[in-house]
């Protein structure tokens, strides 16, 4: 695979992540009881890997 087959996942993981920190830390869980949105690791990878999922395909 050439550079150009990693430009969209790469970018899709960055700005995933990005997005999840942003909403765990602009709307998450303040009292630490929700599962996703309650820890900054756990919304950032989550937020990675949907961003990630939604750049592979075709």
């Amino acid at each position: 695979m050439n550079r150009k087959n990693w430009i969209k996942p790469a970018l899709g993981l960055l700005l995933g992540g990005l997005a999840g920190f942003a909403y765990y830390y602009f709307i998450g869980c303040r009292s630490g009881a929700c599962p996703i949105t309650g820890n900054p690791l756990i919304s950032t990878a989550y937020g990675s890997l949907l961003g990630g999922l939604m750049t592979v395909g075709k």
